[in-house]
């Protein structure tokens, strides 16, 4: 305690250039009906991270495919040179899925226009948008408020005369 500097052993000193490398960070989001995924993307070594967890253990088993899409789409060479690590909250199990998927894919493309180049941005979000179109753009569907008069959004009573 003696001396004014005191170097934490758990966290290697940052100077120069790596600094700024691992100052390039981008902030994006994926949202389907209620479910909210929070994408950042910075500088690493290829880790894609959702809730802390590993991306090969998100569940459902049967929509993992799902998650991967923008992945299998664009080739792991693209995705080694960045970390993902996604927060995902709200919504059912099938609209987080499509919110992960979502923000990992935009999470990308505003890397890459941001510390890359404006062309292969452009490459990438050509090939998402032709394979599915829900990959970049959010689905603006959501649920109707329910009425009175009736038992949900639309259905009414059924009317009685006696």
């Amino acid at each position: 305690f003696g001396s004014s500097q005191h170097v934490c052993q758990d966290q290697p000193i940052l100077t120069g250039a790596m600094a700024d490398a691992k100052s390039e960070v981008v902030q994006v989001f994926g949202r389907k009906k209620k479910a909210t995924a929070v994408a950042i993307c910075r500088t690493g070594q290829g880790v894609l991270r959702v809730n802390g967890n590993h991306i090969d253990t998100v569940q459902p088993e049967l929509l993992r495919a799902k998650v991967f899409e923008p992945v299998l789409l664009l080739g792991a060479d693209r995705y080694s040179k960045v970390d993902i690590r996604i927060r995902v909250r709200g919504g059912g199990f099938t609209s987080q899925i499509y919110a992960i998927r979502q923000a990992i894919a935009k999470s990308l493309i505003a890397y890459y226009q941001k510390y890359i180049d404006e062309a292969s941005k452009k490459e990438i979000r050509d090939i998402l948008v032709a394979y599915d179109k829900s990959i970049v753009i959010s689905d603006p569907r959501r649920c109707e408020a329910k009425k009175f008069g009736g038992r949900s959004a639309r259905a009414r009573f059924q009317k009685s005369y006696r």
